[in-house]
């Protein structure tokens, strides 16, 4: 985790203290069901409770016996057991690190998805606002980067505003996908652990139990989730990438907030750069790249291996703490977006009226020419049009074949601009609802 792009909230839940808290949680709740069972004295379970509830763990002590150990569960607990004392052999029972280990990631990465859905919920907010804000603003669409025909900047943003919708249900699936709680010991068979201690730790984890976990909670879990914050950062990349092709000189249709003292360039005073989605573009394709060790994490050996663990932890604290970030940010560019529709307007203008080319070729035959006469009637004025910088309009009523078909009145008609825009009302309900 860089400072540059983590925030406080999200690097708090996988920084060592959170972790140590949450393994002494799972421990402490596993043994008061085991003290409900009778198979440790309940006086034990709360002193466990009473002499380590409020500790703060050392780490720089746990890292010390696990130069010793080389193992990090028996290096934390036997520094429980110099807080908690002699009741301490109590403390995992039947239990193996696994147990420990699985159960606290799906612990963090719960608390990560709900920060991140938060953080899409904040984004959307921001991005129906100024969809509504722009919702009749005309722009020029654009298909293979080519001017194609009108659109709505707020219908822009409401196909972002949907693309993000998709993504909080997503983050919603993959949350429950991963809150599983494993407490089933060596090889998952409960030999020498009840069920009924993991159904008891689950619950007072805010987890579900996993129906079964060899030694480990199985990886497509873990795989499906990542894959799912990497759908999220590609969304997260093509809203960024969209702005930063309005903000280009010869387009400038919308550009990032520029605050007063920034500076674009080093060496060229002018610059106004896309920075932040920019940044965006990279920080998405670092989320996506956590996906693949995800994915090959699923093949473990048998009951387990732990070739998925030096990649989990890294990628668990990277991937939420990077998209988290992401999110926020993005979240700003959208909220200060500055947007220019007089650009707009300039830009939809600077063809000639081109983009009315498929209602002119659809009047065409409705007037009884055929397809293909049609469409090479129209096209040739498009050609000329293009080429010449000249007026589309202009070049059809002259051209004789178009004429016979169409009166200058319906030719006119053709290049009515509200055309365009007639059924925005119907997707922006079908986007945001009666809002």
């Amino acid at each position: 985790m860089i400072p540059r792009y983590s925030r406080p909230e999200m690097v708090a839940i996988w920084e060592p203290q959170t972790r140590f808290r949450i393994w002494f949680e799972i421990e402490a709740h596993a043994t008061d069901k085991l003290a409900e069972l009778g198979v440790v004295p309940k006086e034990a379970a709360a002193t466990i409770w009473a002499k380590a509830k409020d500790a703060v763990f050392d780490v720089a002590r746990i890292d010390e016996i696990e130069r010793v150990t080389k193992h990090d569960v028996i290096a934390f607990l036997t520094h429980l057991a110099e807080i908690v004392g002699p009741e301490a052999r109590f403390v995992h029972q039947g239990m193996t690190s696994s147990d420990i280990l699985d159960t606290t990631l799906s612990v963090q990465l719960a608390r990560a998805t709900d920060i991140l859905i938060a953080d899409v919920d904040a984004l959307l907010a921001a991005i129906k606002r100024r969809a509504f804000e722009h919702k009749l603003t005309p722009t020029i669409g654009r298909s293979h980067g080519i001017h194609a025909e009108p659109v709505t900047f707020g219908l822009k943003l409401a196909q972002a505003y949907a693309e993000f919708d998709r993504c909080r249900a997503r983050l919603i699936a993959a949350r429950a996908e991963i809150a599983t709680c494993a407490i089933s010991g060596a090889v998952g068979t409960f030999a020498n652990i009840d069920p009924q201690v993991e159904a008891y730790v689950a619950e007072k984890m805010g987890l579900t139990v996993e129906p079964v976990s060899t030694q480990v909670i199985p990886r497509d879990r873990h795989a499906m989730y990542f894959a799912t914050l990497g759908v999220v950062a590609s969304c997260v990349e093509r809203l960024a990438t969209e702005i930063r092709h309005l903000q280009r000189t010869e387009v400038y249709e919308a550009e990032e907030y520029f605050s007063p003292g920034q500076k674009g360039s080093s060496a060229m005073p002018h610059k106004r750069n896309p920075v932040l989605t920019e940044n965006l573009t990279g920080l998405s394709r670092l989320v996506r790249g956590m996906v693949t060790p995800a994915l090959e994490n699923v093949a473990l050996w048998h009951e387990r291996d732990i070739s998925h663990s030096s990649v989990e932890r890294m990628i668990g604290p990277d991937a939420t703490v990077t998209l988290d970030f992401a999110l926020a940010r993005l979240t700003g560019v959208v909220d200060k977006l500055l947007i220019y529709p007089q650009n707009m307007r300039k830009n939809l203008d600077k063809l000639g009226g081109l983009h009315n080319s498929q209602r002119v070729l659809l009047a065409l035959t409705q007037a009884g020419a055929s397809r293909e006469d049609s469409y090479a009637m129209v096209q040739r004025n498009a050609m000329r049009t293009w080429e010449h910088g000249e007026d589309f309009l202009t070049n059809l009523m002259a051209d004789k074949d178009v004429a016979g078909k169409l009166s200058a009145s319906e030719l006119k008609a053709m290049f009515d601009e509200g055309y365009h825009f007639k059924h925005v009302d119907t997707i922006f309900r079908r986007v945001f609802g009666d809002a």
